[in-house]
């Protein structure tokens, strides 16, 4: 049966697609082919998700041009043929993360980056943050299995932190999350993102 065609190109990298626009597209597809950035594809394995239907339904992908979409295309060797199953990393509010997620103060975007906010963070069971910081950033892993990349800076300009694991758990001031470059749209002051070993997605070609 031939794919069901999303097409999101109209939509800036920024920009997270309609719930239910997905929604009306995604369910009862056999086969889902999107088009578009990278706040797209993580809308759509969310409904996937949601509705029990990873990894039954295979997604292909062609990335929109912004820097995130073609850098998580190179990421996922979209384009090398073929089809496998990859893990998804999630987080306690039903979202989905691909390329990155961040945690910085409230404010404009811009000048958030300049600020310190409260927080303290493990991952796994190391203590990656106790105190003020600057920023927080978590990547999924693609070089390994069910695995995050995270990142703490405590001030501007100097050596940040790094370490790996399975789950980021967060609880801090109040803070804006950005999840794949879609500010998460209230403040937050408790945060997790995981790998979630028990779900897989199927990418095809």
């Amino acid at each position: 049966m031939p794919a069901t065609h999303l097409d999101l190109r109209g939509l800036a990298a920024s920009q997270p697609p309609s719930r239910r626009h997905v929604a009306s597209v995604v369910d009862g597809a056999e086969e889902v082919h999107l088009l578009g950035p990278v706040p797209g594809l993580a809308a759509v394995l969310a409904r996937l998700w949601k509705t029990e239907r990873l990894p039954a339904v295979p997604v292909s992908w062609e990335p929109a041009d912004d820097p995130a979409s073609t850098a998580l295309a190179r990421s996922l060797g979209v384009g090398s043929g073929g089809e496998r199953e990859l893990p998804l990393v999630r987080d306690d509010h039903g979202g989905v993360l691909l390329h990155s997620g961040r945690v910085t103060a409230l404010g404009e975007p811009r000048r958030a980056l300049g600020r310190r906010f409260g927080a303290q963070a493990y991952c796994d069971d190391t203590r990656v943050a106790d105190g003020l910081v600057t920023r927080i950033d978590v990547r999924p892993d693609w070089t390994a299995v069910d695995r995050l990349a995270v990142a703490v800076t405590t001030l501007p300009l100097r050596r940040v932190g790094r370490t790996g694991g399975r789950a980021l758990q967060l609880a801090c001031e109040p803070a804006q999350v950005t999840r794949d470059g879609v500010p998460v749209d209230r403040q937050v002051t408790k945060w997790t993102w995981y790998a979630d070993d028990r779900v897989r997605w199927r990418l095809r070609g």
